[in-house]
């Protein structure tokens, strides 16, 4: 008997895992019909601190992954994964950002704290149409999120730091 305790544990873990996106089906959720094209940003020293001054948040690093989307040959976003720590264990979620610098959708594609702390679907819609003013945090534009306030907080500040990388590296095309 002492194995089923740790093999449900892995079944449940494989199940959660099994739910989430992979990172090509999260961008194709953005992006429907899209192509994607892979950049490798790494910020300055000036960016970087353009970056923290626009979302008000902390870089967990200056390397950056863009994947750009067109369709019909023309742009249609920026989708930038963001990993982060949430309680104790990582988070790595997508935002998906328009050409005008609004977002399209967060998908989580990492998950490894407990279960019942992640973020549903409808909560995350919230996020879509939200460009980066001070609108954009808990309590004000984003509604709490009973019993993962950590999640919560996590997603925003995701989102703050990937509408902030756009504005740096994409909003007035350099």
């Amino acid at each position: 008997m002492r194995l089923a305790l740790p093999s449900f544990l892995a079944l449940a873990a494989l199940n959660l895992a099994a739910a989430l996106p992979t990172r090509e089906e999260a961008l194709k959720l953005a992006y429907s019909g899209a192509a994607f094209t892979r950049h490798e940003h790494y910020l300055t020293e000036d960016q970087a601190r353009q970056v923290k001054q626009l979302s008000q948040r902390d870089l967990p690093g200056l390397w950056w992954v863009a994947y750009e989307a067109t369709k019909d040959g023309k742009p249609v976003g920026v989708a930038f994964f963001d990993t982060h720590r949430v309680r104790t264990l990582n988070e790595t979620a997508m935002v998906a950002i328009t050409p005008d610098g609004r977002v399209i959708r967060v998908e989580v594609i990492q998950f490894h704290e407990p279960q019942e702390y992640m973020a549903k679907d409808a909560w995350k819609q919230q996020f879509a149409g939200r460009k980066l003013d001070d609108e954009l945090s808990l309590k004000r534009g984003i509604r709490p999120l009973g019993g993962a306030t950590l999640t919560a907080n996590a997603l925003t500040d995701a989102s703050r730091r990937c509408l902030a990388l756009w504005q740096v590296l994409y909003g007035e095309k350099k």
